[in-house]
């Protein structure tokens, strides 16, 4: 196991669940963020964590940090943005220069999240940012890893389900787009940093790696199986995709926060349909079951500390 580790966006889902695996192994970690209280939160995780507040779009004395690491992990990553200036931003832009600091620093190993959203058939910003930075990686000529997981789910999640959860317990009617048939394959954060760590044992394999839920679960009965084991009356009411998305330009226009574009709105329900490789064969990495993982997470005292996480806007 590498003995210093730089995470590279290490205050968000991933990097406050890794931290403390890579503590319990003896790694010295090193984090770095734009988010300053997510960074503070994540240092509350566990004792000597070097924490960094930076813009990794921006060059900057951030990139000196890369000198000595073992390993990088790049977990930094915009999900949701009202342009498409700010996807490129953030998940381009920012990939140059953590590659540019990799190689100056002569860093001998990059793990990268890219996301299964690379084997989409969207083409909303997210998608292609991340299409685009998984090719930078690709031709970088760093030696890496690149693991693409499907949606995430676990503690410390203001993203995706976590913020679905916080969302129905507070109305007693969520509206979601269509039918609610499009397919999700959820994967259980803690599943993906158990892999994180078996590729940093391992070293660099030049290779990517598809990191898909085994599941294949409607978005709507997701949504009734979250709100079943949080023992919620809401009701999860399907909604036209015409209505929805008039509804959702008026919201985006009173508010000023257009965050959930149309684009998005597409891909949200693009009903892809990913393959699903023997990844706990090939990482020796057992999968959680969907079900199984929420217990565990509602159980875990890191899920109320959770709630003091920052808002991705």
């Amino acid at each position: 196991m590498p003995k210093r580790v730089v995470l590279a966006g290490g205050a968000g889902l991933v990097g406050c669940n890794l931290t403390p695996m890579l503590l319990d192994a003896g790694v010295h970690v090193v984090a770095i963020d734009k988010n300053r209280r997510n960074l503070e939160l994540l240092q509350t995780l566990g004792r000597g964590i070097e924490a960094h507040v930076a813009d990794m779009a921006d060059d900057g004395p951030w990139t000196a940090l890369f000198a000595g690491a073992d390993a990088v992990v790049d977990l930094k990553a915009q999900i949701a943005a009202p342009s498409v200036e700010v996807f490129v931003r953030n998940n381009v832009a920012a990939q140059r220069f953590i590659l540019e600091a990799c190689r100056r620093h002569r860093v001998p190993h990059l793990v990268h999240l890219s996301s299964s959203a690379v084997l989409s058939v969207a083409k909303d910003g997210y998608a292609e940012s991340k299409r685009a930075a998984e090719a930078l990686v690709r031709n970088s000529g760093v030696p890496h890893t690149i693991l693409r997981p499907s949606l995430m789910y676990g503690c410390f999640d203001v993203k995706h389900l976590g913020y679905i959860t916080r969302v129905l317990e507070r109305v007693p009617v969520l509206p979601i787009p269509g039918d609610g048939q499009y397919l999700r394959q959820p994967l259980y954060v803690l599943d993906l940093c158990r892999i994180v760590l078996r590729a940093l044992e391992r070293g660099p394999s030049g290779a990517a790696h598809d990191i898909i839920g085994h599941e294949r679960i409607p978005f709507v009965e997701l949504l009734r199986t979250i709100a079943r084991e949080r023992r919620l009356a809401s009701l999860v009411l399907p909604v036209p995709l015409p209505p929805f998305a008039a509804a959702l330009q008026a919201w985006g226009w009173l508010t000023r926060r257009p965050n959930f574009t149309r684009e998005q709105l597409e891909a949200l329900t693009a009903g892809d349909d990913f393959p699903v490789t023997d990844w706990p064969a090939q990482f020796g990495v057992a999968y959680t079951p969907f079900l199984n993982g929420l217990r565990e997470m509602y159980a875990s005292p890191r899920y109320a500390a959770a709630r003091d996480m920052a808002s991705p806007h």
